[in-house]
């Protein structure tokens, strides 16, 4: 019986329990709990990726932990793209907390790449704590790190802080790779190709 106010130029699509004392909801409200409803939105779109991102956000926004939705996922046996959202949570579970770092990790098992260390924390000789997508040590003691840049390192504020975190990288004597992407996910033999150089195997 709900009255849905469809907001211009958002796409909204409701959906409804037919039984409310069998769902799992936010104390005294209709409202589902955070895990089912991201599980429930996720098997509404048509393709995976969407449906990890989603899921990948949630995490990412401290609304949620990995093994929250794990447990949902597990729970729900229909949900539609059950076997990628469960490796995705997985991946998100080791640190990738953004859809381009879930790729990223995806990329390094498929080309047989040592699993990167992911979300490891810097801190910069001014104080500020830095994380790091991926990074790795080389045999020789000098660590490679790969930073994966969406759309949003484009904003000129970002792709200033961006540059002045790996300026204080390769000052410390990091190698770093770069990558945006749009090219992890367009272009993976090339991105591994390279890593495999830089990591000396």
């Amino acid at each position: 019986g709900a009255r849905i106010r469809r907001p211009p130029g958002i796409r909204l699509r409701a959906h409804y329990a037919g039984d409310w004392g069998s769902t799992d909801r936010l104390t005294g409200r209709r409202l589902h709990a955070t895990a089912p409803a991201l599980v429930l939105a996720a098997g509404t779109f048509a393709s995976p990726r969407p449906a990890c991102g989603i899921l990948a956000a949630g995490v990412q926004q401290r609304l949620i932990r990995p093994g929250e939705l794990e447990r949902e996922l597990l729970r729900s046996t229909r949900v539609r793209h059950r076997a990628a959202l469960l490796l995705a949570i997985r991946d998100i579970g080791q640190g990738a907390h953004a859809l381009s770092e879930i790729d990223f990790v995806r990329l390094c098992r498929r080309f047989d790449l040592p699993p990167p260390r992911q979300q490891a924390v810097r801190v910069e000789p001014s104080g500020r704590r830095r994380y790091l997508d991926a990074e790795w040590l080389r045999r020789d003691g000098r660590r490679v790190v790969v930073e994966v840049d969406g759309a949003l390192h484009l904003i000129a504020r970002q792709w200033w802080d961006d540059q002045s975190r790996q300026n204080e990288l390769v000052i410390a004597g990091d190698l770093v790779l770069r990558y945006p992407s749009v090219v992890v996910r367009g272009e993976p033999a090339s991105v591994a190709g390279q890593l495999r150089r830089a990591l000396w195997l």
